[in-house]
């Protein structure tokens, strides 16, 4: 502290000629932070997953500065682990933010007392998918009183062409929009029961159409066989789906009478409480 060389008090601080540069650093460096942060989320999202390095090389900063910002993330619930070799996807929390647009989250709410009554009724897991860009998502969820319903998809994205409620989600959608879905993601194989060609997906979501439901009969997961059902808006559009899913060698309409009819009443529920109305 320099001190007043005539009485020893101490000179005052002139702090109109300190440089600026405290706030502006912290300013900058938070925004670029921020902006990173949600260019990772948007990855997650067209990806499905992404390891750091992907990441990392993508946005052209180092593995650690990825590491740091999927850490905060992952600690937000913004993004989760799966399996696959500890690749990051898009966790509950963004499902969290999402619920707080009204259109989801009044399908959301609407749709929750009766997939709950599914899952009550046929003792297995009920989901609700929406369309998310290329894939469907599972938006609610509802597990059955079954000791083996413990499978947990919320949140997450799965693809179309392999799940009952991408099948469903897909056969609403026009030719040219289901065309362009279809060309940017291919038909990844994900058991050996996964239809693989696109006249064999057609045909059956000709088939789809004209039933007013899907199955998945092991082809997204093996052991497991799932069927869904439409949920459409005033106009008519479909906006989701209701999804049931249960382990193969118990779970199938023959050994679930009225499992097929009920699914379609509930996709029809909540459809009119949506303001559809069947034609």
């Amino acid at each position: 502290m320099k001190m007043n060389a005539k009485d020893g008090r101490p000179l005052a601080v002139d702090k109109s000629h300190r440089p600026e540069m405290d706030d502006d650093d912290a300013v900058h460096g938070g925004v670029q932070s921020v902006d990173r942060a949600l260019a990772i989320l948007e990855i997650l999202g067209r990806d499905g997953s992404s390891g750091v390095g992907e990441v990392a090389e993508e946005l052209q900063i180092h593995k650690s500065t990825a590491s740091r910002l999927l850490g905060s993330l992952l600690a937000r619930g913004m993004v989760q682990q799966n399996t696959n070799r500890g690749k990051y996807e898009l966790g509950f929390g963004i499902l969290k933010l999402a619920s707080t647009i009204p259109g989801r989250l009044s399908l959301v709410a609407l749709a929750r007392p009766v997939i709950e009554a599914l899952a009550e009724q046929y003792k297995e897991t009920v989901n609700l998918a929406v369309l998310r860009e290329e894939y469907a998502v599972n938006v609610d969820q509802a597990m059955g009183p079954s000791t083996l319903a413990t499978y947990d998809w919320l949140g997450s994205l799965t693809p179309l062409h392999a799940t009952s409620s991408g099948k469903v989600l897909l056969a609403g959608l026009s030719s040219d929009e289901r065309g362009r879905i279809l060309k940017a993601t291919k038909l990844p194989q994900r058991t050996a029961k996964t239809i693989r060609t696109r006249t064999a997906l057609e045909k059956e979501l000709l088939q789809v159409v004209k039933d007013g439901y899907a199955q998945a009969l092991e082809e997204f997961e093996m052991g497991i066989n799932s069927y869904a059902a439409p949920v459409r808006n005033h106009l008519g559009v479909v906006v989701g789906a209701i999804s049931i899913s249960g382990p193969a060698f118990r779970f199938a309409p023959e050994m679930e009478p009225g499992l097929l009819e009920g699914l379609k009443q509930a996709g029809l529920q909540v459809s009119a409480s949506l303001g559809y109305t069947a034609g």
